[in-house]
């Protein structure tokens, strides 16, 4: 593998755990490996692995974006991986505050109730 990729494992590593990564390349196929390595490379190898901005903002950044685009689904991972990113929930909780202010009050709100609820089963009191 490209050390693009080797970075971009390392980074998914140390963002989401071992476990959420080990999970991920026990279930690829070959229909979704060329994906897979497409976004260990770009996102994690590259946007991920840059020091520009610490991995705090990025998942606040990336937190944001997806309840801003309604990307829901990925919301409790990167809530999951704020226990590797130094992000608090009241730092997530102004970025969805952000959130309801430019791209809408309903999208803010699923965000919360899905942050509360991953708050909860990772035994994190609000």
């Amino acid at each position: 593998m490209s050390d693009l990729f080797e970075q971009g494992m390392a980074t998914r590593r140390s963002v989401l755990g071992d476990a959420h990564v080990d999970h991920a390349e026990a279930t690829k196929s070959s229909f979704d490996t060329p994906f897979q390595n497409m976004i260990t490379e770009g996102a994690w190898g590259t946007l991920w692995s840059d020091d520009t901005i610490s991995k705090r903002e990025r998942s606040m950044l990336t937190l944001s974006l997806l309840a801003a685009t309604g990307n829901f689904e990925e919301i409790p991972m990167h809530i999951r991986a704020t226990a590797n990113t130094g992000a608090s929930p009241q730092d997530v909780l102004q970025a969805f505050m952000h959130v309801a202010i430019y791209a809408g009050v309903p999208k803010a709100n699923h965000a919360i109730k899905l942050a509360k609820q991953t708050y909860k089963e990772m035994g994190v009191e609000l």
